[in-house]
């Protein structure tokens, strides 16, 4: 079976877009992972399907599969290329375009500069939601990690994001850190983990240790978290400047009834074919 797809990339934060609309897809979690793998593959952080939608009121499903050959739920970045994507490939001609996720509908706005607006819904800040063991709703929670205890906040932004307030990005413990406390009992459903170093109220140092992944080198759905927990947190103003290793995201959060917004840039890098 051959497959045609596009590589593309918000930030370095790097995908495999397919067009399953015009391609009869339908791959294993084996397949996935390797699709995903550097050596043997293309690889990607991510491996993103173009779909038909299921309901009349959006235009493309939109499904996301992680390195590990697992799906998940939402990925801001890989949002912003999927309206790159179907824009490019003449899947459609609207600046608008509402799709379909399994966390809920986006809306993705492309603007004239070339960068993408994602409307990521509500936020979710009860503990069920995300989902989270805590007895209530917090700005932030105690986590216990190997006898140490950090303070942290948790959200969902359509998939579960934990927060660590850091004084240096460069020199935190992503990598150890990280995927200890993706698999921390207390997230049911493992967890994607913000390391956040606030430069000011409207600036922020971000790495993130994508669930099932590995670090990313950028994380739109992470960068979303980071500012919701900084401004329930007290630390920051509505619009932040969310800083990558590769560059910068803006995200507008006006409050807890209100969209989150996150804008940035979308690339393509090449086309190809793979034999599955």
């Amino acid at each position: 079976m051959q497959i045609k797809f596009t590589k593309m990339h918000g930030l370095g934060n790097d995908f495999v877009v397919i067009d399953a609309i015009h391609q009869d897809i339908s791959l294993t979690a084996a397949q996935y992972r390797f699709i995903a793998d550097r050596r043997l593959g293309v690889g990607c952080d991510q491996i993103l399907l173009v779909q038909n939608p299921q309901t009349s009121n959006v235009d493309f499903r939109y499904r996301i599969f992680n390195a590990d050959g697992g799906e998940v739920e939402q990925c801001g970045n890989g949002a912003r290329c999927f309206a790159r994507f179907v824009l490019d490939q003449g899947l459609t001609d609207k600046s608008v375009i509402p799709v379909e996720t399994n966390a809920g509908n986006l809306e993705l706005s492309l603007q004239d500069d070339g960068q993408v607006t994602v409307n990521m819904g509500l936020a979710r800040l009860e503990p069920a939601d995300i989902p989270f063991v805590a007895a209530a709703r917090a700005p932030s929670y105690s986590l216990d990690v190997n006898g140490e205890s950090y303070e942290v906040g948790a959200v969902s932004v359509g998939n579960p994001h934990v927060v660590l307030a850091v004084d240096d990005i460069d020199s935190a413990p992503v990598q150890t850190l990280g995927p200890i406390i993706e698999r921390h009992p207390r997230f049911p459903n493992r967890v994607n983990v913000g390391f956040m170093q606030v430069i000011d109220r409207g600036n922020i140092r971000l790495r993130v240790w994508e669930r099932g992944v590995g670090e990313t080198q950028a994380c739109g759905s992470g960068a979303c978290a980071a500012v919701i927990s900084g401004i329930t947190r007290g630390w920051l103003e509505p619009l932040v400047v969310v800083h990558l290793e590769l560059g910068k995201l803006v995200v507008d959060w006006q409050g807890i009834d209100q969209p989150i917004f996150m804008t940035g840039p979308a690339t393509s890098v090449f086309e190809g074919t793979i034999q599955l």
